[in-house]
């Protein structure tokens, strides 16, 4: 029913508890899928996780955590998709939650509360959420098809903020407040070391946000122009 798509560069130090976290918490049917680069050294010990897993055909360049996610959609077929990263610990009951407010709401987007974001822990983002295959597929998680779920634009920063304020604007998205999968980054986990691959991604971090100003304007636009069909509407 889940499909958990995991995009990997490194860091195996955390296969463990990423792994063993889905497998204890887990109850309902699920998937998990790692999406490994070519190359990649770590590979042969995630490949020995006991996880499904693919390699991406393409080195770890400009988006590939976004391309990786998309491809890992691609490459399931469950009703709902998990957009994975190698530094979570999944909690029990974080899917039976997120798939409570899924059924109860019909959105698209389901965030998750990290424990760590303070924009998350109001409820208000959602770095790591649940998405429909029917939104993804039908709708598309970005404002212009540049990705079914995730941008492929942006080299890594700001692809969950499009994601979210897209499905905001549409009203397809809602937050399990009770869905708790933690994100041990260490910009808000300070027992969580800086490494290669956190350090990959936020080398465009600026350039990321600019790109992201500038693409925001499209749903803003895009709400705006609904606003007054649903106002024309009602006269």
């Amino acid at each position: 029913m889940i499909a958990i798509v995991i995009p990997i560069l490194g860091r195996v130090e955390r296969a463990q508890l990423l792994l063993s976290s889905i497998r204890t918490s887990t109850t309902v049917p699920h998937r998990v899928l790692l999406v490994l680069s070519p190359n990649d050294p770590t590979n042969p010990d995630w490949q020995h996780t006991g996880a499904d897993w693919i390699i991406a055909p393409w080195e770890p360049g400009p988006g590939d955590f976004a391309k990786k996610t998309n491809l890992g959609f691609r490459e399931t077929e469950e009703d709902y998709v998990f957009l994975g990263a190698s530094d979570l610990e999944f909690t029990p009951g974080w899917d039976v939650e997120v798939l409570k407010v899924a059924q109860e709401t019909g959105v698209g987007v389901i965030g998750t509360q990290d424990s760590m974001n303070p924009v998350v822990k109001k409820g208000k983002h959602s770095t790591h959420p649940l998405v429909t295959r029917e939104y993804a597929r039908d709708l598309g998680g970005t404002i212009d098809e540049t990705g079914e779920i995730y941008c492929e634009l942006y080299d890594h920063q700001c692809v969950d903020n499009e994601l979210i304020e897209v499905a905001q604007a549409r009203k397809e998205w809602a937050f399990a407040s009770n869905s708790v999968v933690i994100h041990h980054h260490p910009m808000y986990d300070r027992t969580s070391k800086m490494d290669k691959t956190y350090e990959k991604a936020l080398a465009k971090g600026k350039d990321d946000r600019i790109l992201f100003m500038h693409r925001r304007r499209e749903w803003a636009l895009d709400l705006r122009n609904r606003q007054k069909e649903a106002i024309r509407a009602r006269r």
